[in-house]
């Protein structure tokens, strides 16, 4: 990639750095969140009603969906993630600032809530127009690693999140950060939402779309309805694997194989390097062989092996713990390569961005969003430490069958009303300039 390139990827992808880096900090400090806004006798119930704010945020994510997504697909790309990197943005910072409970009582939880909620509704229409837009200005035979980039840049806020929650209870210690040291990352996160504002506002075209739709909701509702249940299984196993693998695991391991939070993140960030580059890579092979086979041995093996590597970081040792998780980040990265590009190619050209968005968020609403929270459920019910593992292979399931009755959609036109067109060679005809 040239100069100019690497700057439209960046545009594309920075909002979702900034959203999963907040959601990565809220996880992993959801036991200390806990504490000061949900205090609580029995530590169980304090980390389930965390999690349970960490949920909110996901549950109004359809409702973003709607509201970017119609921006998207009727006033441009530029117009809808301009909006949501700052609505993202201001509530992060505001959750770093927030009084907690000791100190205004009941106010203090529903605040936390009612930010999560802002933040959910901002990033109902990132990640999704992100794709859209990387996709439709990529040449066709590498559409699928420019797509991935949006993945990048998702895996790079966990990251992001993870390096910076890991330096600070380093440098600050277990009592500060405990006392008032996990406000930090959150107010350092206005820094990236400002930096995206800039890149957008500087390099994304502002012309809207030509013949935009009326009422995008209505044309999907009414003539794609097929295609929306098609994304939504799709989604099902990336949203459970990322949000229990990367979010879930760091309190999983404190609560269960009574690791020190330290030593959790450390372990954690060190899978997310290998994951953002295993990423490109899965993309990059979809290119050559398809999005169908690349999905399959993807979500397959998170069927497969998901018992078997939760059991593995269950022993409790820096390298069983290092070792399963990097099992998952194989099958995950496999997966989340692959899936941008086909999401983005299964989507009518017309109202892409609010199908992919409905379709993401829904899922990421009711099975993402509250992941954390029922697996934390079920090892407090069932008594069994390993129960996650069992909710994750049964969900990804869904995905591996519906992957499997998909037809394959690599070097389709994104220019289709419809289902996806035969491949096609050469760069798309998409009214920007394509990213070569």
């Amino acid at each position: 990639m040239n100069k100019e390139q690497c700057k439209l990827v960046l545009a594309g992808a920075l909002g979702n750095v900034l959203e999963w880096y907040d959601f990565a900090v809220y996880g992993y400090f959801a036991a200390i969140i806990g504490m000061h806004f949900f205090p609580s006798d029995d530590p169980a119930t304090s980390l389930i009603a965390s999690f349970g704010a960490f949920a909110a945020g996901y549950l109004v994510r359809p409702a973003g969906s709607v509201l970017f997504g119609h921006i998207g697909d009727r006033y441009g790309h530029k117009a809808a993630l301009t909006s949501s990197v700052m609505m993202m943005a201001v509530p992060t910072f505001c959750i770093g600032l927030l009084p907690d409970f000791q100190s205004i009582g009941f106010l203090a939880p529903i605040l936390l809530v009612a930010l999560r909620m802002a933040q959910g509704i901002s990033v109902g229409g990132e990640y999704t127009t992100s794709i859209t837009f990387l996709a439709e200005n990529a040449e066709v035979k590498r559409r699928g690693f420019f797509a991935s980039f949006s993945s990048i840049g998702s895996t790079s806020g966990i990251l992001l999140g993870s390096g910076s929650c890991a330096l600070i209870t380093l440098l600050l210690g277990a009592d500060a950060v405990e006392a008032w040291g996990w406000r930090i990352p959150f107010l350092s996160g206005v820094a990236i939402g400002l930096i995206g504002l800039y890149l957008r506002r500087q390099l994304m075209d502002s012309a809207p779309p030509k013949q935009p739709p009326r009422f995008p909701l209505e044309e999907c509702l009414r003539d794609h309805w097929r295609e929306l249940l098609r994304l939504g299984a799709v989604v099902v196993g990336i949203a459970l694997s990322f949000y229990l693998v990367f979010i879930y695991v760091a309190t999983w391991l404190q609560q269960v194989a009574h690791v020190t939070q330290s030593r959790a993140l450390d372990i954690n960030t060190f899978n997310m390097v290998v994951l953002v580059v295993m990423v490109p890579f899965a993309a990059m092979l979809s290119d050559r062989i398809g999005r169908r086979p690349v999905l399959i041995a993807g979500y397959g093996g998170i069927v497969l092996f998901s018992y078997p590597l939760f059991w593995l970081m269950h022993q409790g040792s820096t390298t069983a713990i290092l070792l399963g998780q990097l099992g998952f980040v194989l099958l995950i990265g496999t997966a989340g390569g692959a899936l941008p590009a086909l999401l983005a190619e299964i989507s009518p050209a017309r109202v892409r961005v609010t199908l992919m968005s409905l379709a993401y968020n829904v899922v990421l609403g009711i099975v993402g969003g509250t992941a954390p929270m029922v697996a934390a459920y079920l090892v407090s019910r069932t008594g069994d430490d390993l129960s996650p593992a069992i909710y994750l292979a049964a969900g990804t399931l869904i995905s591996l069958i519906a992957v499997i009755r998909l037809k394959e959609t690599a070097g389709s036109d994104l220019n289709a009303t419809g289902d996806p067109a035969p491949p096609v060679k050469g760069r798309l005809k998409t009214g920007v300039p394509s990213i070569s």
